[in-house]
């Protein structure tokens, strides 16, 4: 009986310390289980290797479909603070009502550089595409829709991939005094027109209005710039059918004179320009004897 005491006391003895090192092994085995989920290796978390720094993030590129709604009534905004986004482009749509909207560009407080007005019969067939300046950022662009809860806008604004005027536009540029107007009519064959707008430094106050048939505004912008020279305005409106004309009105007064260019931006090389021979017509009539 005192052998089997000395015996069991001498094996704890000995096990003994072999099992306090081994009780912590085994609790931080246990805990990294635990933390770590089911079916994921567990993480190295060993540290001497590397060195400090920063990695960016991978982020999905920006879908050009992506657009926000803007209901009746309410304001959206876009803010950019680098310094580095120089232009925006503002695309305009709707499902096939009127579109109606107030944009405008913030720089600075209680500092609004350019604004527009923007009317589109019909924001399917036209959306309003549009490229605004924005140097010595941070810039925010302000859309407003102003039509009825009934009438939604869908907005979208990016900063890369911005439309810019082709050299024929550039080189197309005619000078509009204060006051005056130009009209340039196109071919149905032209699907889409460049219009392009600046000073030589000074406000730009104009109107530009496209029109199908007599006094027929399909589309309309009422355009303020402070400088047509560093903010020079370009967009792209769409002119489906035929008997397009666009219209650049100057609503500032005669000492402040601005150029236009207004070019064919796409072309439908499968329509015909020539008339059409025949087609239900009906010469005559039936007209009985009198």
């Amino acid at each position: 009986m005192v052998l089997y005491l000395v015996s069991a006391l001498s094996l704890n003895a000995y096990v003994a310390p072999a099992a306090h090192v081994a009780a912590p092994a085994r609790a931080a085995i246990h805990m990294q289980q635990l933390d770590t989920p089911m079916g994921v290796a567990p993480i190295n978390t060993n540290t001497a290797g590397f060195t400090g720094g920063v990695v960016p993030s991978k982020r999905a590129p920006v879908s050009p479909d992506s657009a926000i709604l803007v209901q009746g009534g309410s304001l959206r905004t876009w803010s950019y603070r680098s310094p580095s986004v120089e232009q925006v482009q503002v695309v305009l749509s709707t499902e096939g009502r009127p579109l109606d909207a107030d944009i405008e560009l913030w720089h600075g407080p209680d500092n609004t550089p350019c604004k527009m007005r923007v009317y589109v019969e019909n924001g399917q067939l036209r959306p309003f595409s549009a490229v605004i300046e924005t140097p010595r950022g941070p810039n925010t662009v302000a859309i407003r829709n102003i039509g009825q809860i009934e009438f939604p806008i869908a907005a979208n604004v990016v900063a890369d991939l911005v439309d810019n005027p082709s050299a024929e536009c550039t080189s197309a540029s005619t000078t509009i005094q204060g006051g005056a107007l130009r009209t340039y009519p196109f071919d149905p064959r032209v699907d889409s027109v460049e219009v392009l707008l600046m000073t030589d430094g000074r406000p730009l106050n104009a109107r530009i209005e496209l029109l199908q048939g007599p006094n027929n505004n399909k589309q309309v912008i009422e355009l303020y710039t402070e400088d047509g020279c560093d903010r020079p305005f370009f967009c792209i409106l769409e002119t489906p059918g035929s008997g397009n004309v666009v219209r650049i009105v100057n609503t500032a007064p005669v000492e402040f004179p601005m150029t236009a260019g207004v070019v064919p931006h796409s072309i439908n090389e499968y329509m015909s320009g020539d008339a059409i021979l025949g087609g239900d017509v009906v010469m005559g009539g039936d007209i009985g004897p009198r």
